[in-house]
């Protein structure tokens, strides 16, 4: 069906798809707790059915795409949208790696930070785990962590929604002997 000209398709709103992930989880929880086992069976299959069609489709659209220079140029505006990844990633077909979406939605929040007088640095992405080195005054205020929940976990939430886990160690302005650990969850 296309979007007429009377009605426009509406833009995703941030969060979206953790939104709607949430809404599908206590969906399912509840489809979990059916006490018939043969309805609750047939409704699990269903969905795990519906989420394999959707997974096949993006499949065959991005391999068409693929197939031309124009299509390639559609399909990395289409991973701009974080919808559209959220939904490549959950089928497992984003073509890019978890450092390389980090490092995306580093470069997103930087000017932010620089603002503030500080920088962020990528220490490692390993296993789900995002390991940071706060700068400047983000590493060195007391509302460095403020300055992180807000902003750098928000864009790398925002371009790496499968993180489990960003740890943000502030780096000392002199030598200090104290850990100086931030963990976010």
């Amino acid at each position: 069906m296309a979007a007429s000209a009377e009605q426009p398709i509406a833009a995703p709103r941030r969060g979206e798809f953790r939104a709607q992930s949430e809404r599908v989880e206590k969906l399912a929880g509840k489809l979990d707790q059916a006490g018939d086992p043969e309805v609750r069976a047939a409704a699990l299959e269903l969905v795990q059915s519906v989420v394999e069609l959707h997974g096949a489709a993006l499949q065959r659209l991005i391999d068409k795409c693929l197939e031309t220079a124009e299509g390639e140029r559609v399909l990395d505006f289409a991973l701009q949208d974080g919808l559209v990844a959220s939904m490549f990633l959950l089928h497992s077909l984003h073509p890019d790696d978890i450092q390389t979406r980090v490092v995306r939605g580093l470069e997103a929040v930087r000017p932010y930070l620089k603002s503030h007088g500080g920088d962020c640095e990528l220490v490692s992405v390993r296993d789900g785990i995002v390991r940071l080195k706060l700068h400047g005054t983000c590493g060195s205020c007391p509302s460095s962590s403020l300055t992180l929940k807000n902003a750098v976990e928000e864009a790398l939430y925002e371009a790496a929604p499968d993180i489990l886990e960003i740890v943000a160690e502030n780096a000392p302005a002199e030598p200090s002997h104290a850990s100086n650990l931030v963990v976010l969850k």
